[in-house]
């Protein structure tokens, strides 16, 4: 497969039910969205990122944001996110969309790496690393191609297909080629995400623990540090994995 430009989106908002106002939420005197923005931008297999958030004046300070940590920002719908990620992608002239979401400070660019090319490998029209989930919570990243995104974009009409991106690729299996990259060990029992204030203290633990050593620390490397603090683990125990945030 010609690989063509493969942007990253990260679709963010400020209204987020739970946690509102979470992605900027300071850790270690950065806002966590920006924290994950940092991340990010390691990846060696994403060729350009970009924030999705809404055109709504609550999410303002998202675009300040990102002009402060020199990333692009694009503005679309606060609830048709399908649309919001097309129009994004054919400014940005995409050929295959990586699909991150502002609530995972996590993110880990070689695991993004890993999808990238398990999907260019594949040859697939859509691929993930979280359908079904082997990865913590909060490490999922999903990947599909321009031509799949408009037709969801054109086709779609149910309201939950609009507000989450990929359900209309993921129903339909004899018009889209789908793959699920797995870890070695299953480990999505482990919820590295936030939507709750427990969810945020356990990465903040987890950055004041590690990033002096290491800014790019890795899943392994927080793995590690888990393992070695069984409160940190229980700190945040939901039995629901993220539905991903708008």
């Amino acid at each position: 497969m010609d690989s063509g430009k493969v942007l990253a989106i990260v679709q963010a908002r400020m209204s987020s039910t739970r946690l509102p106002g979470k992605v900027l939420l300071p850790i270690m005197g950065k806002p966590m969205l920006a924290r994950q923005l940092e991340r990010v931008k390691n990846s060696i297999a994403i060729d350009e990122l970009v924030v999705a958030t809404s055109d709504c004046q609550s999410d303002d300070v998202i675009a300040a944001l990102c002009a402060n940590e020199d990333v692009a920002c694009f503005r679309g719908s606060l609830t048709d996110v399908l649309d919001r990620f097309a129009c994004c992608a054919r400014i940005y002239e995409a050929s295959h969309i990586v699909r991150l979401t502002g609530d995972c400070p996590l993110t880990d660019p070689e695991l993004v790496d890993t999808l990238v090319q398990f999907y260019l490998e594949q040859r697939v029209d859509y691929a993930s690393n979280c359908r079904p989930p082997t990865l913590p919570d909060g490490l999922d990243a999903e990947i599909f191609s321009m031509k799949a995104l408009e037709v969801a974009s054109r086709e779609a009409s149910d309201p939950f297909a609009r507000e989450h991106v990929v359900p209309f690729i993921l129903k339909q299996p004899e018009r889209f080629v789908t793959a699920n990259w797995e870890a070695e060990e299953n480990l999505s029992y482990l919820r590295w995400t936030v939507d709750e204030r427990e969810d945020f203290e356990f990465v903040k633990r987890v950055y004041e623990a590690l990033y002096s050593d290491n800014p790019i620390f890795g899943f392994e490397d927080v793995l590690k540090f888990v393992r070695g603090q069984p409160e940190l683990a229980a700190l945040n125990c939901h039995p629901r994995r993220n539905q991903g945030g708008r």
